[in-house]
């Protein structure tokens, strides 16, 4: 039966070879690259294929690596800040944008929160520079109140507060469409009805937004547990310096000075292949605790 339905919509399946072809050739391969290479000793004379066999003895020099330790925890504290601060504020700010009664003002509103995404990870950075840097418009005002200046962007105990406040800023309008999208698809005489029952604006949102996108919330609360190991490197890239590699020097980061200045692309890939694996099993883990608690999840 399903060789008869090949060929009953061969013309379909003709047509979707080049999609076979462009995916095997530039997401399954590099995937198959990687993982092999993290298994390889890599040398540029010999290329990939070349490159002498090594098993697991990468992922041992990595476990067992000084800095380690330290990229680890680093990228995972960084992450579950970024989700204790950053995860809530896009849900409230969809629910107040949903409930003005102003359709213009609400259109300003959302046109002016969307365009920090729109903004490079430099020109944020530039942003941060011109506010924040010993000569910077904040620092101006506070000598003028105080005599000296902060150093904001050379201190550890300032990093990661600007990392996760200038990240929520860049991100928080965009992520409120997906919510605002749910929204949309409540049915409003379910409000109308919660009105005439004398349910005040507190009560609604708690018995009919929330739940309304209560799988939204478990599908992006999910895909941030999965991404627990990727801290923003591009971000933490542009904004850390020698002086907060202690608080700030993430997984990404390393890879990229391990890959690119030190050429150790091997201990590289095979940094790149754990985080990936580790995401795919806090991606599983949270699925499944959000099918068993909340009742809906991914899959």
């Amino acid at each position: 039966m399903l060789w008869k339905t090949i060929w009953r919509h061969k013309i379909l399946y003709l047509l979707f070879i080049p999609v076979i072809i462009y995916f095997i050739t530039f997401r399954y391969y590099p995937m198959f690259v990687q993982v092999l290479l993290a298994f390889k000793q890599y040398n540029l004379s010999g290329g990939i294929w070349g490159s002498s066999w090594v098993g697991w003895d990468n992922f041992s020099a990595l476990l067992h690596h000084k800095d380690f330790k330290r990229v680890f925890f680093n990228t995972v504290e960084i992450s579950l800040l970024r989700i204790g601060f950053g995860f809530f504020p896009p849900i409230l700010l969809a629910i107040l944008l949903f409930d003005l009664a102003s359709s213009r003002f609400r259109k300003v509103s959302q046109t002016v929160l969307y365009i920090p995404h729109f903004f490079s990870w430099v020109i944020v950075y530039a942003i941060s520079y011109a506010m924040l840097s010993n000569t910077g418009f904040v620092n101006q005002v506070w000598q003028g109140l105080t005599g000296h200046t902060i150093s904001f962007l050379t201190s550890e105990s300032w990093f990661r507060p600007i990392l996760i406040g200038t990240g929520i800023w860049k991100e928080i309008g965009w992520g409120t469409i997906i919510y605002l999208a749910g929204l949309s698809a409540l049915d409003p005489s379910l409000y109308e009805a919660a009105k005439i029952d004398g349910a005040g604006p507190i009560k609604r949102i708690f018995h009919i937004t929330l739940p309304g996108i209560s799988s939204i919330i478990v599908f992006l609360f999910t895909i941030q547990i999965g991404s627990i190991l990727y801290a923003g490197g591009e971000q933490v890239l542009l904004f850390y310096n020698p002086v907060t590699y202690s608080v700030g020097d993430i997984i990404d980061t390393w890879i990229y000075r391990q890959g690119v200045a030190q050429l150790q692309y091997s201990m590289a890939t095979a940094m790149s292949l754990f985080q990936s694996f580790f995401g795919l099993l806090l991606v599983l883990a949270a699925n499944k605790a959000a099918r068993k608690y909340a009742g809906t999840g991914i899959w």
